[in-house]
């Protein structure tokens, strides 16, 4: 008998699992792409710096897992496709994936190319820019249809500044390189000095005449170049370079004439993330991505991570994956995401930009954090960062 009512109970246990496994909620799939533009120019001058296969890609993979660590609960499965491709096919790969469904890419490109692939998805996906640093990308070409989770020049710039008025050196000698990107920083910097009343005593440009960036005798170049262009310079503080080209800041560093420190594209720089970086719980973080790359932390791979974060968290939130839905709430007000930086990150409504804090690195530590604490705002602290709503030229307009 005894045997008898188990065998029943085993039926009647498994009649039910096809039941229980009918009234299981199907997953519900967000998608997403990382598409990086790979520049097709010059390595960069240390070999340190040259990119890994993996680059973003690797940040993308450790996003998709914290997003589907809280998305298994809520029946959300996160996808990211990666695309490395160059300038000349990086439309057609925008065309191929919204053709596939997929609503929100991330884009790693220049300015050019960033504003390009923006016209070009229309109001067909979401474009979350994890690169591109231009300003005018947040001004007089800002797009309704992008968001910008890279900093914008004035942001590092704006961070830069403050620390520098906090150490009392406000006499600055600004050095920038001859390409259009280097004179879009170098504006940027003109624009901190003014801001935060510091004094750019000289500026200086120094021409890129092209050749090899690595040589047998390239120290011994720099070791003769770097004094020279730099001798008889208004009494200065500090060096700010202004190369986003990498043509020559990298060899300022114990070079310069005058013995003065060496900011801004070399020496103390401005940065989103740094490898070093183990505040506010970032120690966790950089573990589990260094587990899983087998390599340090990049600038692009923080950036991209957290692009596909604010997918995951405003997927979340609104316990939705409707693509109109989540774009909704990741402009809206309510939108903040974290990101081991001390503080919730927010969205600026003007503009599109990720409030965030700034990192001040040298090659092995984060020296500070900006915003400074002597600098006040209104409204948030991170606003003393870039360009504020009084001063923004944004006027959205959609992408055409």
């Amino acid at each position: 008998m005894f045997k008898r009512i188990i065998v029943l109970l085993a039926g009647v246990w498994l009649c039910a699992v096809p039941a229980a496994a009918q009234q299981q909620p199907e997953m519900a799939v967000i998608r997403a792409a990382v598409l990086r533009v790979d520049d097709p120019g010059l390595p960069p001058i240390s070999r340190l710096d040259l990119p890994p296969v993996d680059l973003a890609f690797a940040g993308a993979r450790l996003a998709i897992e914290d997003n589907d660590t809280t998305g298994r609960f809520m029946n959300q499965d996160f996808e990211a496709e990666e695309i490395a491709t160059d300038p000349v096919s990086a439309g057609a790969e925008l065309d191929r994936l919204i053709e596939d469904g997929i609503q929100f890419v991330v884009v790693l490109a220049d300015d050019a190319t960033t504003l390009a692939l923006a016209d070009r998805a229309g109001d067909r996906a979401m474009i979350l820019n994890a690169m591109a640093r231009g300003d005018n990308l947040r001004g007089t070409d800002c797009r309704f249809n992008t968001i910008h989770v890279a900093p914008s020049n004035a942001m590092l710039a704006d961070a830069l500044a403050q620390f520098l008025m906090w150490k009392n050196w406000p006499r600055w000698f600004l050095i920038e390189g001859s390409h259009p990107a280097d004179t879009a920083l170098a504006d940027a910097y003109r624009r901190a000095a003014t801001k935060f009343g510091a004094r750019i005593v000289e500026d200086r440009i120094y021409e890129d005449t092209g050749g090899a960036r690595r040589t047998d005798s390239g120290h011994v170049q720099v070791q003769k170049q770097m004094p020279v262009f730099t001798q008889r310079a208004e009494d200065h503080d500090v060096v700010v370079a202004a190369d986003e080209a990498d043509v020559f800041a990298s060899y300022l560093p114990y070079q310069v004439w005058d013995p003065r420190p060496v900011t801004g594209s070399a020496g103390l720089v401005p940065r989103s993330w740094h490898p070093a970086m183990e505040a506010w719980g970032a120690s966790q973080f950089q573990n589990r991505f260094e587990e899983l790359a087998n390599r340090p932390i990049r600038e692009p791979d923080y950036q991209t991570w957290l692009a596909l974060r604010m997918i995951g968290e405003v997927a979340t939130r609104t316990q939705s994956a409707d693509p109109q839905t989540l774009r909704e709430f990741m402009l809206s007000e309510q939108f903040e995401v974290a990101g081991f930086k001390g503080q919730k990150l927010t969205l600026r409504d003007w503009d599109h930009q990720v409030r965030q804090p700034i990192l001040l690195t040298t090659g092995k530590l984060t020296a500070s954090v900006s915003p400074q604490e002597q600098f006040l705002h209104q409204t948030s602290q991170l606003d003393t960062l870039g360009i504020d709503r009084p001063e923004t030229e944004c006027k959205f307009r959609e992408a055409t």
